[in-house]
């Protein structure tokens, strides 16, 4: 049985002879004639080596083969010997088991599947969570800003404790202000959801803001509508500003009314205008018709959800067709009442005064139909319209309140800026104590200028105030450098594969921070492959040595608009630096002259134009010449056709409207004298580098390089561009 089972193991021999068989047992075998002398090593892996001798002395097998111990045996036929040696080695064989799931084994053979590229998935980055805004509300619990931030509870908690609350538990609930101290920390945008449930609910006047395109009479009907002349006192005749008012009405209801500017680089405070307002009334000119600011205040008030009231004005001109102005707002998509919709249109002329009632009965109508109700009580909610900065007041916000009451003495907080209300104007300059749901109002006692658009937020002390701001100027700060670094790299990448540009910095100063907003907006959209205009700082208020010293050491020039002209000892300072103060009121020729300036500027490209023509008249051959000379020249005769011809341009030869050479020119001769140029209608002698094949009737052009400058160009809205 053991020499059976080593068998079944696989025990191979290297050489064999068959003898006469033999009678074992009941089993047939053979005598293997060879003699064992050393070990055979098996094919089996974990069998060691042996040999046959020491085998046999501890088997049982050893009676048998005493006589001859040299002799092995084996129960196998020569057949069955052969055909194992092309068969796979006897032992133990293990089941394959199949591969399953994604790691599955591909088979030998098989070529592999050609799957198309799929890039990796982007890693959460900086810019995700700065664009990323979440909504925030008072009263919302630990685990609903943990939900929304899509932080963990724990590192809210630790942040909460650090803000200096108390923390018992996940579910604790947090005021609007901690709320946003936390996200803000994260590195998250913030949108405040406020309730408007109070005990005290009241009616509200509206708040209109009249839009359109600009010199389409909006101030004229304002001034026609509260019997002012404001329009007259505007520079160039247009608006600039964003204006706030009441207007107390024939009827005794009082409306607040935003008067937007109509300038193409004033999109800014159209949209603000639009976002904080009940009712759009539309202003269009009856002889002018639908223009592209009348389209971008339709689309304003649409993204708005505001409704619109079209007031068509300039009736009493001669080219009056207010018929044409409905089918031009229909075909824009506006529902007008005369054609099945529900906008209303009023007809009216701000310089004769006509329809004037029937716009205040349409839009009195229409703040009806709306049921506009704020509450008075709790704190106030503000918008910040405008800000300003006023030399003996210091800065200064326009506003109007949404919904509470804000009252003097309050600690608010405005974007980034904090303070202490110190006092509270009306419209008309008056001090009043407080300021309700509706009302126009200028606030004073911010420690710095805001921007426009901000929110005004009431806190209960000035240490939450200080903090809130602390941590709106930390979220503001690394925003803006995340995107300075965007689009410097936005720069960098072009100028690898393009023409370097040139940079122009640029210093903006006007009177209000909206204005700020819009002429930097408007030096942007003058940007272009050749240069960009870099804005390296904005402020509100006049010319300081300040800005002159940064002007000087950034080399910038410095833009003011709508300010006073700077002291001498500025200007005298600016003029020894070599610094450009450009002063301007009206928004035209502040864009026409920087326009001007960037052309100047700009390095323009190389181009190659054709600057003279000349037809072969005739051929003339030198022949005989020195050796010192050089070889036969051949000579072309020549008239100027057009242009001139210069020696030291290059030369291009024309046969049948193909370009045959191209090369310099060696000699050009007119009337046996060595010339450099020789105008039109002359003829002259040319001889060409390196060409001799010259035939009658071949047309000789003169290229020369020229920098081409790119274009400033205006259109009737106002809107610029620099066209390379």
């Amino acid at each position: 049985m053991a020499l059976r089972e080593i068998i079944k193991k696989g025990i191979r021999v290297p050489s064999v002879s068959i003898s006469t068989p033999l009678k074992h047992g009941r089993n047939s075998i053979f005598a293997i004639t060879e003699i064992a002398r050393k070990p055979i090593s098996t094919s089996a892996k974990n069998i060691p080596e042996f040999s046959f001798s020491s085998f046999f002395q501890g088997s049982r097998c050893r009676g048998v083969l005493a006589k001859d111990p040299l002799l092995r045996w084996f129960h196998a036929s020569p057949e069955l010997l052969a055909r194992r040696r092309n068969e796979e080695p006897i032992g133990l064989k293990m089941a394959k088991r199949e591969n399953k799931g994604k790691f599955r084994k591909r088979e030998i053979g098989t070529p592999p599947i050609e799957a198309p590229y799929m890039p990796p998935k982007p890693k959460k980055t900086t810019k995700s969570l700065q664009d990323k805004t979440i909504d925030i509300f008072e009263g919302m619990t630990i685990v609903e800003l943990a939900k929304l931030a899509g932080e963990p509870i724990t590192t809210l908690q630790d942040i909460v404790v650090n803000v200096g609350e108390k923390v018992t538990s996940e579910f604790d609930h947090l005021s609007i202000d901690v709320a946003e101290l936390v996200a803000m920390e994260i590195g998250l945008n913030v949108r405040r959801i406020h309730s408007n449930e109070g005990t005290d609910i009241v009616s509200r006047a509206p708040v209109i803001t009249v839009m359109g395109h600009v010199d389409h009479g909006k101030t004229s009907l304002l001034d026609a509508l509260r019997q002012t002349s404001v329009a007259a006192k505007e520079a160039g005749g247009i608006t600039q500003h964003l204006g706030a008012f009441v207007v107390g009405m024939s009827s005794g209801a009082s409306i607040t009314f935003l008067d937007t500017p109509g300038h193409a680089a004033f999109s800014a405070m159209r949209a603000r205008g639009a976002a904080v307002t009940d009712i759009v009334v539309l202003v269009v000119a009856a002889d002018d018709g639908v223009m592209p600011q009348t389209l971008e205040a339709m689309s304003h008030a649409k993204e708005a959800n505001v409704p619109i009231v079209v007031a068509i004005n300039k009736c009493d001109k001669p080219a009056a067709d207010p018929e044409r102005v409905k089918t031009q707002l229909g075909a824009e998509g506006l529902e007008l009442e005369d054609l099945g919709g529900n906008v209303q249109v009023v007809e009216v002329s701000a310089v004769k005064k006509t329809g004037l009632d029937d716009l205040e009965t349409a839009l009195l109508i229409q703040a009806e139909m709306m049921d506009l109700k704020a509450r008075v009580d709790g704190p106030a909610q503000a918008y910040v319209v405008e800000a300003r900065l006023d030399k003996g007041r210091g800065p200064l916000a326009t506003a109007i309140v949404k919904a509470g009451t804000l009252v003097c003495g309050q600690h608010v907080v405005v974007g980034s800026q904090w303070g202490r209300i110190r006092a509270i104007r009306d419209g008309m300059g008056k001090l009043t104590e407080q300021a309700r749901p509706a009302m126009p109002v200028e606030i004073e006692g911010l420690k710095g200028l805001p921007m426009a658009g901000d929110d005004i937020v009431v806190v209960d002390s000035e240490e939450r105030a200080r903090m809130l701001s602390s941590g709106r100027k930390r979220k503001f700060d690394k925003d803006r450098l995340i995107k300075i670094n965007e689009e410097r790299i936005e720069t960098l990448e072009p100028s690898e594969e393009g023409p370097k540009r040139i940079e122009m910095p640029v210093i903006v100063k006007a009177d209000v921070q909206g204005t700020v907003q819009a002429v930097t907006d408007a030096l942007k959209t003058m940007n272009s492959p050749q240069l960009f205009v870099n804005v390296v700082h904005v402020g509100v208020g006049s010319v300081s040595q300040s800005d002159v010293d940064l002007a000087l050491a950034c080399g910038a020039c410095i833009i003011g608009f709508n300010v006073k002209c700077p002291p001498s000892s500025v200007g005298m300072a600016a003029t020894r630096a070599g610094i450009k103060i450009l002063m301007h009121r009206v928004i035209y020729h502040l864009l026409e002259d920087i326009g001007n300036m960037i052309v100047d500027k700009a390095p323009g490209t190389y181009e190659t134009q054709v600057a003279g023509e000349a037809e072969v008249l005739s051929i003339f051959e030198l022949k005989g010449r020195s050796k010192a000379k050089g070889d036969d020249v051949k000579i072309a005769g020549c008239r100027v056709m057009d242009g001139c011809v210069s020696k030291s341009s290059t030369i291009r030869l024309l046969r049948s409207g193909e370009v045959v050479f191209e090369g310099c020119c060696l000699s050009l001769k007119r009337e046996k004298q060595d010339v450099e140029t020789v105008g039109k209608g002359n003829e002259c002698g040319l001889v060409i580098r390196d060409w001799d094949d010259f035939q009658i009737g071949d047309v000789i052009q003169c290229m020369e390089q020229v920098i081409r400058k790119p274009k400033f160009i205006s259109s009737e809205s106002g809107a610029v561009r620099i066209e390379c």
